[in-house]
């Protein structure tokens, strides 16, 4: 290949459109207010003054993202759009590798123990903590420290597995990492964007990372030949998306699935609440996502219990004080 060979760009393409891109892919995400205070920022220096964000016009914002998503696709990136589950719905549009080994891709700075971890993170989610029974596919500090180091008999781990070509495999090798090293990655993931942290403490995909990795979490956790309807991997009877914060079915055998914000539209349209394959009457109170969890009494009780000793604790404090 020419080394001087460049990607054509949009028809049109200027400095505002570089500097957009530029500050798009540093940042991973946008919403659309965000987008705004950054088209403004842009504006601002480039025009000289000061651009009023609220003057960003979504179309306006949507342009800046067609024009930067026709310059980034001939180099095998893409930006794609989806709503946040946790947050109501609202769009968040992310700057993706589209091509790439999707497992690199929350591992393109990382350790290759740091990878494995990653990848242990992810079946403790989508596997571990993901049953027909309790749909959570997130996890707790606890969870996510078990799964420091991997799981092996004990013989492999003292001698090593040989593969078919007789070389020691990459889990052999894997030497884990220390609880101090798990916390210190998962504070980096949740400041990147790939995970985010709850107020109740559990860990899960973000809106970019389910973007990102679509086909690798479809491909690796559901089984199309499997003879049941249950899969890991759950799609939204309205969008069609991923759902790994959501409803689900009274029904403990039916796999119908909604967000929030999908079954809002959905319910609005319909003069009963009966779901669409099973028809069970909907009550809305059973959740797929750290809901199916700390929406139970016995959660709830061992918070106010946690609540309890903090304040027990903090007056302690003050007396000694």
């Amino acid at each position: 290949m020419n080394d001087n060979w460049q990607a054509p760009l949009p028809a049109g393409y200027n400095d505002l459109n570089r500097a957009f891109l530029q500050a798009f892919m540093a940042r991973g995400t946008l919403t659309f207010p965000e987008g705004q205070k950054l088209l403004a920022e842009i504006q601002s220096a480039s025009e000289g003054g000061e651009a009023d964000p609220e003057s960003i016009t979504l179309e306006e914002f949507e342009n800046a993202i067609r024009t930067a998503r026709e310059a980034v696709m001939p180099l095998d990136f893409d930006i794609r759009n989806t709503h946040d589950e946790v947050r109501r719905g609202e769009r968040v549009w992310a700057f993706i590798n589209a091509h790439s080994d999707p497992m690199t891709q929350m591992g393109t700075v990382r350790t290759p123990e740091e990878v494995a971890y990653i990848k242990r993170l992810l079946d403790a989610m989508f596997e571990l903590h993901n049953t027909p029974r309790m749909e959570v596919m997130a996890v707790d500090e606890g969870h996510a420290l078990q799964a420091s180091r991997p799981t092996r008999p004990r013989e492999s781990a003292a001698h090593g597995t040989n593969d078919d070509n007789g070389e020691v495999s990459a889990t052999a090798t894997d030497r884990g990492l220390k609880h101090s090293e798990v916390l210190s990655l998962l504070s980096s993931l949740v400041a990147e964007g790939w995970l985010r942290k709850s107020r109740a403490g559990f860990y899960s995909l973000t809106p970019r990372t389910l973007m990102e990795l679509f086909g690798w979490l479809v491909a690796t956790y559901n089984d199309p030949d499997s003879d049941s309807d249950w899969q890991h991997i759950k799609f939204c009877e309205v969008c069609k998306e991923i759902v790994t914060y959501g409803q689900r079915c009274n029904n403990p055998d039916c796999t119908i699935r909604f967000h929030d914000i999908c079954a809002d539209g959905f319910w609005r349209t319909r003069k009963d609440k009966k779901c669409p394959k099973c028809e069970t009457e909907w009550e809305g109170n059973h959740f797929v996502g750290e809901r199916a969890v700390t929406s139970r009494s016995g959660f709830q009780r061992g918070q106010g219990r946690r609540s309890r000793r903090s304040t027990a604790d903090a007056d302690d404090m003050e007396d000694e004080e």
